[in-house]
C-alpha cells in the first residue's frame, strides 16, 4: 500500500531457519537415524515440520501474531522435549 517491499534481517533468518526447519523435517522422515524407534522419528520431523511452517508464515506474512505463533514455535519444541525425555527414560 505504501509502495514499499523490504524485508528486515529478522524476517531473513526467521525464513531461513524455517526452510532449514522444513527440510530436516523432509530428512528425518525419508532418513531415520540409528538407534532412534519409529515414533521418535514422527515426533521429530512433526515437530520440525510445525516449527518450520510456523516460522515461515511469520517471515512471509507480516502477522500481529507473530508472537503468539512463536509462542505455539516454542511449546511444540517443549512437547518434543518432553516426549523424547519419557522415552529415554523408558529405554532405560
Amino acid at each position: 500500500v505504501t509502495g514499499r517491499v523490504a524485508m528486515g534481517v529478522g524476517q531473513a533468518g526467521l525464513l531461513l531457519v524455517g526452510v532449514l526447519c522444513v527440510y530436516m523435517a523432509a530428512r528425518a522422515l525419508t532418513k531415520p537415524e540409528d538407534g532412534v524407534t519409529r515414533a521418535q522419528g514422527y515426533i521429530r520431523a512433526a515437530s520440525l515440520g510445525i516449527v518450520g511452517i510456523l516460522l515461515l508464515n511469520i517471515a512471509m506474512f507480516h502477522t500481529r501474531y507473530t508472537m503468539t505463533l512463536l509462542a505455539i514455535a516454542g511449546a511444540v519444541l517443549i512437547v518434543r522435549g518432553l516426549l523424547t525425555a519419557i522415552f529415554l527414560v523408558a529405554k532405560k
